[in-house]
Parts: structure tokens; sequence; C-alpha cells
């Protein structure tokens, strides 16, 4: 049996917190699983992580004598695969001198200077950065909803719904719930997960995913390429949305080529902008670099940091970065960067004490059968002390 260690490289992390202050960066989703689970689905063997030392009590490694070490950022495909369960003992995989992949013990991976060097020259999809979510989240898509839904019949289809295109491309799971809804395949498949409802009224146009549980509102309108995570129920304009998990953004206004964490709700009325009026690049906070850095895009909207909420009517500014624990409300565009346990307006903004933001995590968490940890608090406790280095 293999043991396989997804790590995380400390510059990678960097570059695609907040995200990352919560979860290891195969954590993300993309298409429609996270990166950790496309691995456990593409190859048999043993899985942990390696990530910061802070979030190593909730995501242990497990170590034997021969491990595969892999970047928690990459997408698994048939090629990449195929190089990294070539390699023998004592080699890894580089791609322009970084180490994308190794096999070894936990010495080897600690001392690389000791290791022989293949370098792939293959292609290879990988999450980089915050926006490489949405960006990627069209192909992953399609890709794996011919892995979900291969050898599988879909459920019925109720002939309330209106379906445009091929109805092959849409797949409905047992068990989940789609009435009165207009549903486009011709941009591509949509997947509806068992528990799943999508309400009278609404419009989808592929390639969408819905995990378990999610709930489309009545009247929505959803544009590809977008993935609800579990849990999460959606109203108003979507495009391009990414949603990991346990958020809630039920209302209408519109959300564009964005990445929602867990446990976030965005209030009703909420706009968030993903395209500057005169239409020049986009410029995002890094905290990396710490400043706003080009991503090359002319689209960006909205990313959100896990347990961030935002009162009604609520107005985001093209390519707002809120870390985690954020709480903001009022009139106007907020700044285009607000840090971690931050609570105000364009009035100004004070620290969240951790005491209320536990207060308010548990009794938000409850609501979906979830517990907050003594793990989550130290893991929380920790953040807040990184997060002054960027308070402003």
């Amino acid at each position: 049996m293999k043991n396989i260690i997804l790590f995380d490289n400390p510059a990678d992390k960097t570059n695609l917190l907040p995200l990352t202050y919560t979860r290891p960066i195969c954590g993300l989703r993309v298409g429609i699983d996270t990166v950790i689970e496309k691995w456990k689905d593409a190859v048999s063997g043993t899985f942990s992580v390696l990530t910061d030392d802070y979030l190593s009590e909730k995501f242990p490694t497990i170590y034997t004598d021969d491990n595969y070490f892999i970047s928690g950022n990459i997408i698994p495909d048939k090629n990449i695969i195929s190089d990294i369960f070539t390699l023998s003992i004592g080699e890894c995989l580089t791609v322009n001198d970084k180490i994308i992949a190794l096999r070894g013990s936990k010495n080897d991976f600690e001392n690389p200077a000791l290791l022989s060097k293949k370098e792939y020259s293959g292609e290879f999809r990988a999450i980089n950065y915050l926006y490489d979510i949405f960006t990627l989240n069209d192909n992953v898509l399609r890709e794996d909803f011919i892995r979900f839904t291969a050898g599988k019949k879909s459920a019925e289809i109720s002939d309330t719904n209106t379906i445009i295109g091929n109805s092959d491309l849409l797949f409905i799971e047992e068990g989940a719930e789609v009435e009165g809804a207009y549903i486009n395949t011709k941009t591509g498949p949509v997947y509806i997960s068992a528990s799943a409802q999508v309400m009278e009224g609404s419009c989808l146009r592929g390639p969408i995913a819905l995990c378990e549980h999610s709930v489309v509102n009545m009247g929505s309108k959803i544009y590809g390429a977008t993935t609800l995570g579990p849990w999460c129920k959606v109203g108003g304009e979507l495009n391009n949305v990414v949603m990991i998990g346990f958020s809630n953004k039920a209302h209408d206004g519109f959300l564009g080529n964005a990445v929602i964490g867990e446990w976030c709700n965005i209030g009703a009325g909420c706009v968030a902008s993903n395209l500057k009026n005169d239409y020049t690049e986009i410029k995002l906070w890094n905290y990396a670099a710490g400043r706003f850095t080009r991503t090359g895009l002319q689209f960006c909207g909205l990313m959100m940091g896990d347990h961030s909420k935002a009162g009604i009517n609520t107005m985001f500014n093209t390519a707002t970065v809120l870390g985690v624990g954020v709480n903001v409300y009022g009139s106007g565009f907020q700044r285009n960067f607000l840090a971690s346990f931050s609570e105000g307006s364009r009035a100004g903004f004070t620290d969240v004490p951790m005491t209320k933001f536990f207060d308010i995590a548990r009794r938000v968490m409850a609501r979906r059968g979830q517990e907050l940890t003594e793990v989550d608090c130290r893991i929380f406790e920790h953040i807040n002390d990184m997060a002054h280095n960027y308070k402003y």
C-alpha cells in the first residue's frame, strides 16, 4: 500500500492566503471535489498531509520508511501520476528546480539536496494563486463530471423542468430535488448531488456542480463555471463562483469570479464587482508580497476567508480580499483588503475579540450539526496572532 503525503510548499501556501490559513492546500475545492479527494479517487493508498505546525494537530502526517511526497496544489492527471509513481526511493520530480514530488523517508524530504532529480517536462495544472481556483474550475469541473457519473445512471428528471441542450449532460443523483428549473447544458454539464435542492424558477447554465445538501433558492440565476460545496445555499446571480462549503449567499445580489471559504454569510442585496470600469488589468492583495499585485485578469471578484460575514447591501470593489473572521457592513464600497478578525465599515474597523468570534462560530456551526473544537480554537488564535502583521 502506497503511503502518500500531500505537502504544502510554504511559498504556495502564502500565495493562497487567506483560504490556506485554515486548511492545507489540498483541502481547496476546484471542480466538484477537493484536491485531496481527487488524489484519493485517482490512486490507491494511505493519505495524509504535511502542513504548517499550527494546523498539524488537526491534519497530522503519517510517515513510513517509503513515502510519496506530492505538492498539495497539483491537480492529478494520468501523466503526472505516471511520472510520480515511477520514482525510485531517493528520487524527486522537479519543475524549474522546484520539487513537486519525491519518494523517500522523512529525512529525504527534509534534506532534498541529497536527492536525485528528474525534470518533469509535461504539462500539469496547479493552484498557485487564489484566482486559479475559479479560472481552472471550468476545465476541472467538466473532467470531474465524467469521473463522478461514469457507469452510473441519472435519477429521473421531473417533467416540471425545462432542459435546454443534451439531457445526457445533466446528472441528478438519487435523493436530489429539482423542480420547475431551467437547465442549459449547451455550455457545459450540470451535476446535482444527492440531497441537493434546486427550487422552482431557477436558471442554471453549465458547467455547474451542486454538492451534497446545497440549495439553490427560487429564481436564482447561475452561470458556469460554478461549484457549490456541501451545505451551501445561494440565491440571486452567480457567475463562475466556487464556494468551498457551509456558506450562504441566499438572497438577491451579484457574485462573480469569486472564491468563498467555509462558514461565510453574504447578506441580502450584497453586490461584488468583478470588472473595473476602465477594463484595465486587476490587482489583488497578495499576503506574500504584502501589497496588491498584478493578476493578468480582467475579471476577478470577491475572495472571502472562512467565517467571514457581510451585512445587507454591502458593496465590494473589484477583487476584494477578506481574511478569516471578518465582519463587514455599512454603505459605500469597502476596502479592497480587510485583515482577519476585523469588524466594521468604511467609518472604521476594530479587532474582533476572540471570545466573540468563538461564540458566533459555535452558533453558526451548530446550525449544520458541526462543532467548534478546542483544536479549532487554537488554530484561530494562532491565525489571529499572524493577522496583526497585516492590520492597517
